[in-house]
């Protein structure tokens, strides 16, 4: 690294945390102490923070409107001299930042080539350069993934595209991005079926696609087995864009079909809330709903402007959704082996590079004071309390037989006729309401 060109000049070498740090410091961590120990654990084991590849090393700033923005100097010389620049701007970020792990789809880390040979040899020279750093920083990969959506190859899907031809491009693929993940030590393996759905229902045989993608993932389960790689599969939820629906609409559904298809015990889920909104739930809903089935298993922290109605992929900076997320996060026990991935852009608008940082840090931020609010929220235990209290009628008699499957509607029956019409007892929402923002 030292040999490098600097591509950040002008960031300290660590962004350090600095308590009481005015409104104008926007370089340090106000509320981000990664040693500080909450709850048995330090702030960094329950945050585990991963920067994104795509978005802050890849992104140009460009949108449907308008030409990029973003003049990065890692972009400059052939496509694989960017993409080794590229790679070490990435690593001086990582340490500059203070972060542990990273994420990236197969083709942010090396160009595409004319064939897949071509594409695969790229790919082996980039990835063996990012060994070597992070051997020499400890940075590891939290995940890696498989662009299977920007090609014109996948502009009917990849898994559930009509042509075999494609989906078996998609396979070799898939392969080689296993291959890499072992390589590498990625800790996890996403699949985001970015163009698996359907834009028209009169030319797609739903069932058809959908046993598709489920044999897909049966072969990438082999081969994962096959190769020894130790790592979780994750599926991450989205209901449109770019296609009109998507089958992986949000938790429910891909929890759904992966009980459907048996594939339940390879596969957690991967939550972006910026998607589960744009699904018309409200922010912390899919992370709630997964952590409930146990199939929680990382977080693409993000947000969008619901306003619009499309994925914005905004840095997260709200503590009531930050406070929301971690408090479930707690409560399952930490998010191991997955974590926080910033699948976040600076706004085309934010064109200055310490913007990366900036960003990068008020969201970090944002997440320590949830962090510090839920914990806050579960040691002082009064809104659990309440929540206990409101479920208490299950805890004996009936109740206790239906909280464990063995009631019969017989019973049901002779407990009305014995105790009549029940009483009706408030929900109390604006209690629990004005309790929670006590917290934050």
């Amino acid at each position: 690294m030292a040999a490098q060109e600097e591509f950040f000049a002008g960031i300290p070498s660590k962004i350090q945390y600095t308590p009481g740090a005015g409104p104008r410091d926007v370089m340090c961590f106000k509320h981000y102490n990664a040693e500080e120990v909450l709850m048995g654990r330090t702030m960094e084991d329950w945050l585990r923070f991963s920067v994104c590849y795509w978005h802050s090393f890849c992104g140009t700033g460009a949108d449907p409107f308008g030409f990029p923005t973003l003049q990065r100097p890692w972009n400059e010389g052939t496509p694989m001299e960017s993409a080794k620049k590229r790679l070490h701007a990435a690593f001086e970020f990582f340490t500059k930042l203070g972060v542990k792990y990273y994420t990236f789809h197969d083709r942010d880390m090396a160009p595409e080539g004319s064939t897949l040979e071509e594409s695969n040899r790229n790919l082996d020279e980039i990835t063996d350069m990012a060994l070597q750093l992070q051997s020499q920083t400890g940075v590891k990969v939290l995940w890696v993934t498989c662009n299977l959506f920007a090609h014109p190859r996948y502009m009917n899907g990849a898994a559930t595209n009509p042509d075999c031809h494609v989906l078996a491009y998609a396979g070799a693929q898939v392969k080689k991005g296993l291959d890499i993940a072992k390589k590498l030590g990625a800790e996890n393996f996403v699949f985001w079926g970015g163009r698996e759905g359907f834009l028209s229902i009169h030319n797609t045989d739903v069932a058809a696609e959908l046993k598709h993608m489920a044999n897909f993932f049966q072969m990438a389960v082999k081969y994962k087995e096959k190769i020894g790689l130790k790592c979780q599969f994750l599926i991450e939820p989205k209901p449109k864009e770019p296609c009109k629906h998507q089958y992986d609409y949000d938790a429910m559904s891909v929890i759904g079909f992966l009980k459907h298809y048996g594939l339940e015990s390879h596969f957690k889920l991967n939550i972006e809330p910026n998607h589960t909104t744009l699904a018309g739930h409200s922010y912390e809903h899919d992370v709630v709903m997964a952590s409930a089935f146990g199939m929680l298993g990382s977080v693409d922290s993000n947000t969008g402007s619901p306003d619009l109605g499309w994925d914005t992929d905004q840095f997260p900076m709200d503590i009531r959704n930050t406070t929301l997320v971690m408090k479930t996060i707690i409560e399952q026990g930490g998010l191991q082996p997955g974590g926080l991935n910033f699948d976040a852009k600076v706004r085309r608008e934010s064109t200055d590079l310490e913007d990366l940082f900036i960003a990068h840090i008020g969201a970090m931020d944002a997440f320590a004071r949830g962090l510090r609010n839920a914990v806050r929220i579960l040691e002082d235990g009064l809104i659990g309390g309440m929540l206990k209290e409101r479920y208490s009628s299950f805890s004996h008699g009936l109740g206790q037989k239906v909280e464990e499957g063995s009631a019969t509607l017989e019973e049901m029956e002779a407990f009305v006729n014995q105790n009549g019409e029940p009483k009706v007892t408030s929900g109390k929402q604006e209690k629990y309401e004005s309790i929670f923002n006590h917290y934050i």
